[in-house]
């Protein structure tokens, strides 16, 4: 789902070439994102970590937003942002399917983890409460604060806000807000953010690992490869292990968790806590009023983009290239950020192809009643499990591929679509966006504190 300006974008003739200029622009903001490399800025007793992803996050981004700057057989116009936006999950499925592989040979040290693992959901959906909800107050908004901090503001957030009370409420237009903010800076946040805690040394990698898993793939990727960066090769490998079992847990049982346990308790918390904060606001009332009517429009637009998006959605052989072609780009990063021969990671990508067309079968003949991500992550699981007779060979194969080398292609993709939704980011207004930041930083931190305190388990 996507949120724009105006008329839904309707696909434009000629979009085999128009699709050709998308993954050519791909491939070179890939090869320049890997040769700018990491670069770590020192930031008073941490540092911050600019990872070769998150440069072709920002360059994808400034390419989208340059669009009519650039000449016309250069430009990443608003149809190919939103094919970007429909490749983007063929690319995502390659990288769960290599976690899953991961997550597979370490089940062992997941059981070990107990507690950890269990009680660190808790943490994801109740931190986002207790740091945004009461900077939101303070700040003067009102009941929007609900939508923007009862969550990360990711699609089943959007879906359970917009049934219970509709897009044109208070509630829906602050976790518009909350899915706008997470859309556009939220991999490049959370990135900072997790890479700068992890610079501080104050928690075990494999509890901020957890912390990871906040819901969102992308998310998840750019703060476990934050995280990974600062690690051994061996504790690099447990982090993307432990990141991708909690954003499994959190995909499949954080839906039942935010309706029955976080939405009520942000409803609450807010009619506690508005009475008292609400008054260190000194425009409070007017600040609520201003932002329902400026954000109005972005939510009456929520349908029709919805249509849009659908309009660019990936026929089946669309999707195989997709796959085969995020492979190749995951290959060339492969090779030039970890020095491994182009050729030996092959028959490891194609596993990891196959995992993901399976996971598909499996999700379509279900009916689609479970998310294809989880189908995809529990087929890669089987072939590396202790009990998988082909657990070595695979193993193996796939070990050769790291698993950043999958996150930058697919960030690759999130950069050339974001710039779709700028002009309804920028109705937000500021207050509404810190807020969503340190909701972001909360459910991290969250989940983070809480398997800290059980790290003697894991």
């Amino acid at each position: 789902m996507a949120v724009i300006q105006g008329k839904a974008a309707q696909p434009q003739k000629g979009a085999f070439g128009d699709g050709m200029r998308l993954y050519v622009w791909a491939i070179v903001i890939l090869v320049v994102a890997e040769l700018i490399g990491a670069i770590s800025i020192k930031a008073g007793p941490g540092k911050i970590v600019l990872l070769p992803m998150v440069w072709a996050l920002l360059l994808g981004a400034a390419l989208g937003l340059s669009e009519t700057r650039l000449p016309r057989f250069a430009q990443i116009d608003l149809s190919m942002q939103h094919k970007a936006a429909a490749i983007l999950q063929p690319a995502l499925l390659l990288f769960v399917a290599k976690l899953g592989l991961l997550v597979g040979g370490s089940l062992p040290k997941l059981a070990a983890a107990g507690w950890a693992l269990v009680f660190q959901e808790f943490g994801h959906f109740v931190g986002t409460i207790l740091l945004g909800l009461p900077l939101a107050l303070m700040l003067g908004i009102k009941r929007e604060a609900v939508g923007a901090t009862f969550s990360v503001g990711r699609e089943p957030s959007l879906a359970i806000i917009g049934e219970k009370y509709g897009f044109e409420s208070p509630e829906g237009r602050g976790v518009l807000a909350e899915y706008l903010t997470g859309t556009i800076f939220g991999a490049v946040f959370i990135a900072l953010f997790a890479g700068f805690v992890a610079s501080l040394k104050l928690f075990d990698p494999l509890a901020l690992a957890m912390g990871a898993g906040v819901g969102s793939g992308s998310m998840m990727a750019a703060a476990a490869g934050a995280i990974a960066a600062q690690q051994t090769p061996e504790v690099a490998k447990d982090v993307a292990t432990f990141a991708a079992a909690s954003n499994l847990i959190t995909t499949t049982i954080g839906t039942y968790f935010t309706l029955f346990i976080s939405l009520p308790l942000a409803v609450w918390g807010y009619r506690v806590m508005e009475p008292v904060l609400g008054r260190m606001s000194k425009r409070g009332r007017a600040n609520a009023e201003a932002a329902a009517i400026a954000d109005a429009e972005a939510a009456r637009n929520l349908e029709q983009a919805s249509q849009a998006h659908a309009s660019h959605d990936l026929h089946v052989g669309q999707r195989l290239f997709a796959w085969v072609f995020s492979g190749a780009l995951a290959l060339v990063g492969n090779t030039m950020a970890f020095k491994t021969p182009l050729l030996d990671g092959v028959p490891g990508m194609l596993v990891i192809i196959g995992a993901v067309v399976v996971g598909e079968v499996v999700y379509f003949a279900t009916a689609r009643k479970v998310p294809a991500v989880c189908w995809v992550s529990l087929v890669a699981m089987g072939l590396t499990s202790p009990i998988s007779p082909v657990a070595p060979l695979v193993e193996s194969l796939t070990g050769k591929i790291n698993f950043l080398a999958l996150v930058t292609p697919m960030l690759t993709y999130a950069g050339l679509s974001v710039a779709k939704d700028v002009p309804a980011f920028r109705r937000l207004g500021w207050r509404i966006v810190v807020v969503s930041f340190l909701a972001n930083a909360g459910t991290f931190l969250g989940a983070a504190i809480i398997a800290q305190f059980f790290k003697h388990t894991i």
